[in-house]
């Protein structure tokens, strides 16, 4: 049999996800059947759940990332470089992750390199290739890399600390921002001599521009919006840029035409689901090996907030949006 997590309507994801038994899945023509051994529970799963629109005639999968081991590839069907029957394996984007066994498109399946535990494997690919999506959009500004200084909000957060690693790798000048001085502490001993400033500060955008020393913050990064938002904007030099990459305030981004027009600012949103429809065959493919070189490099960085079974998705639901976690939530299904 396979259990796995599904939904019929949107909502609370602890009152809406439920676990099913079905038989399992045979993989056809293109198709690989991966057992799963992990898989994380990220926000966007989540917020996918709560803004279902509809009430759904048949059980909707959640969940997009797992690793598990490849048991069996389909008639016909082609694998990428690397991926051999009884090998690791790590898929995205794969509608339905949340199981114990997944049929996956065999284009969207990875190996997982030797090096890397299961742990580190079912995060190798969403937020690295956040990571990667986000450093190109901040790369198109002009004084990226050379005299503009790049700040991100939530830099304790699994995508925020690989972004640091890249920045760091790459030289680039960044600061960050998080909410306490407890993250402060935690970040500054991570990542000895990078600024890192807290907002439960009241002067914490001065603190900002002190470290920037002069130079202009032509880029900041933000998954929260709200309030935050609006305060990034009145930090960025003229012409900098915005880029929004999630939801996690209630309050929208409140901002009058005058701010951006007088600055010359740009303010843009960009999310892993856009990458999958905007990006090139080639490109992904070249993504996919970027992050697979982010993983094994900064694999110190992917922290695993907790563990949990199939049989306490509750708890594990409840742990993945807690304030001040550290890491990312795991299920592992069986």
């Amino acid at each position: 049999m396979n259990r796995r997590v599904v939904y019929t309507r949107g909502g609370s994801p602890a009152s809406v996800l439920t676990v099913i038994e079905e038989p399992e899945p045979t993989p056809g023509t293109g198709q690989v059947l991966i057992r799963t051994t992990a898989f994380p529970v990220h926000p966007g799963d989540l917020q996918a759940v709560e803004a279902y629109p509809e009430e759904a005639a048949e059980p909707v999968p959640a969940g997009v990332e797992a690793t598990g081991v490849l048991e069996a590839i389909g008639p016909g069907t082609r694998v990428a470089p690397g991926v051999t029957v009884g090998g690791r394996v790590t898929v995205f984007p794969q509608p339905g992750a949340w199981s114990q066994w997944v049929v996956a498109d065999a284009g969207a399946v990875v190996a997982v390199p030797d090096e890397l535990s299961d742990e580190v494997a079912a995060q190798m690919l969403v937020n690295p290739l956040t990571t990667v999506m986000l450093r190109r959009e901040a790369q198109e500004h002009p004084a990226f890399g050379y005299d503009g200084l790049l700040v991100q909000t939530a830099a304790g957060s699994s995508v925020g600390r690989l972004l640091t690693g890249v920045s760091l790798v790459h030289k680039l000048a960044l600061v960050n921002i998080v909410r306490s001085d407890r993250g402060a502490a935690e970040l500054r001993k991570r990542f000895p001599g990078v600024p890192v400033v807290a907002t439960e500060h009241p002067g914490w955008a001065d603190e900002i521009r002190q470290a920037a020393d002069g130079r202009p913050v032509s880029v900041a990064l933000d998954p929260i919006g709200g309030k935050l938002s609006e305060s990034l904007l009145d930090l960025l030099a003229p012409g900098g840029k915005l880029v929004n990459y999630g939801q996690i305030a209630e309050e929208p981004i409140s901002v009058h035409a005058s701010t951006l027009l007088h600055k010359s600012l740009t303010l843009r949103s960009k999310s892993i689901g856009r990458w999958l429809s905007e990006v090139s065959a080639e490109r992904r493919a070249s993504d996919v090996a970027t992050a697979k070189l982010i993983a094994l490099a900064l694999k110190d960085q992917f922290d695993v907030a907790a563990t949990y079974g199939l049989d306490e998705l509750g708890s594990a639901l409840e742990h993945a949006v807690r304030p001040g976690k550290i890491g990312t939530v795991l299920v592992r299904p069986w």
